[in-house]
């Protein structure tokens, strides 16, 4: 499989399946209160981090978060001892359910379940590899119930199948399948059980290539069914694409300063009601550039964290917008150490970085997804190269205290 968003040097949602298993396969491892004067300082906000029940301790093993709802439950999946992958939720009050593992699910390494979506009412998403390394997609419901599907002209063969990171609220799926020539596809499913296919205008059709829906991202679909994505062409070249649901038809998008050169080009990340874009292109120098793209006239804002590296490999990777546009992603810095950050809907940039990450290269911190309330949630990756959840809290604003009246 080409590189799909995988040269930030960390180890994500598909690079894991994809890259690792085929490592394995190889044989490789009133009174007015007075507040005027008042200063308000504004601690900067908590981040929490966590290990699901039973994950494994050891290089690239761990836990790995990628979708938070707006009720503040985490959805993600871990690689336990035997670096078999287990799902899980991790409730508001850090209660977890787990293992959560799908029927059909193999016992070998980087097979199971893996998660990759959450909505608000606490359905879940994603796919299990089986014991051929074969993708099925499945669902949760909120009451624990899980449903297995496959899409049609799916592939049986290894690293072949459905995969299904995307839920919205109203049951709505949205996921991309590879088919028996190892071809990809996106798909939407209803929440009837109705599957439509479709394929970007401009996708390859060779091995590796076609059209890609929330691959390392999980808001590619929001409440209308709008899907972002993207597409690889005959050249190896991405293309992201928007698809309205309201008729289908995919506008192709392409930022400006996007290379040209295979394995370069514009990838989608995340979509919001409004269909807002965010992601991020790479550039002729194999840079990688965050950029904004405003539905209401196609206009780009480019996003470079200050910090990011600007050789290969390196740059700002925005993965998730919410309702009010807010920004939250990675950035590589020159390094190659991941760091996360929060870009607000007026500009401003803060970045972070998980207690307990590693300062190696390919090691750091992943920020994946902000719900509503700007709670972040992803993953650190500690100097071990294992990996470990987190949640930022959302920043408050402390109540200030008026001033005492002048006594008489």
């Amino acid at each position: 499989m080409k590189n799909i968003k995988i040269l930030r040097n960390t180890f994500i949602i598909v690079g894991v399946p994809f890259v690792l298993v085929r490592l394995l396969l190889a044989g490789t491892n009133d009174g007015v209160p007075n507040f005027g004067n008042m200063p308000l300082a504004q601690p900067p906000p908590a981040i929490i981090t966590f290990d699901a029940p039973g994950a494994g301790t050891g290089p690239f093993q761990g836990t790995l978060t990628y979708a938070i709802n707006p009720m503040g439950t985490i959805a993600g999946y871990y690689f336990d001892s035997n670096t078999v992958t287990h799902g899980f939720l991790r409730a508001p009050d850090g209660t977890f359910t787990a293992p959560i593992d799908a029927p059909g699910g193999g016992t070998g390494p980087y097979q199971g379940t893996f998660t990759g979506a959450i909505n608000p009412a606490g359905a879940i998403t994603g796919f299990v590899s089986d014991s051929s390394y074969v993708f099925h997609g499945y669902w949760r419901d909120p009451n624990g119930t899980i449903h297995l599907f496959d899409v049609p002209g799916a592939g049986t063969g290894q690293l072949q199948g459905t995969l299904a990171p995307n839920i919205n609220p109203g049951g709505v799926i949205a996921g991309y399948y590879v088919d028996s020539s190892n071809v990809n596809h996106g798909f939407v499913r209803a929440a009837g059980g109705t599957i439509t296919p479709f394929d970007a205008p401009g996708a390859g059709t060779g091995p590796d290539q076609g059209t890609f829906t929330g691959v390392n991202s999980v808001y590619n679909l929001n409440s209308a069914g709008d899907i972002s994505g993207f597409s690889i062409d005959a050249n190896n070249v991405y293309h992201g694409y928007l698809r309205r649901a309201s008729d289908g038809i995919i506008t192709v998008i392409n930022a400006p300063g996007a290379g040209t050169g295979p394995n370069q080009g514009t990838q989608c990340s995340g979509i919001n009601d409004t269909r807002t874009i965010v992601g991020e292109y790479i550039d002729a120098n194999n840079v990688y550039h965050g950029y904004l793209r405003r539905a209401s006239d196609g206009t780009f804002t480019i996003i470079d964290v200050l910090g990011a590296g600007t050789g290969p490999g390196q740059g700002t990777l925005p993965e998730n917008i919410n309702a009010s546009g807010s920004i939250t992603g990675q950035y590589v810095d020159s390094l190659g150490v991941n760091h996360g950050f929060l870009r607000t809907p007026d500009g401003t940039i803060t970045t972070f970085d998980a207690p307990g990450g590693g300062t190696g290269s390919g090691q750091g911190t992943v920020a994946n997804c902000n719900n509503s309330h700007d709670a972040i949630t992803g993953f650190y990756v500690d100097s071990n190269n294992t990996w470990h959840g987190f949640l930022r809290a959302p920043q408050t604003t402390p109540r200030p205290r008026p001033t005492p009246r002048p006594r008489p």
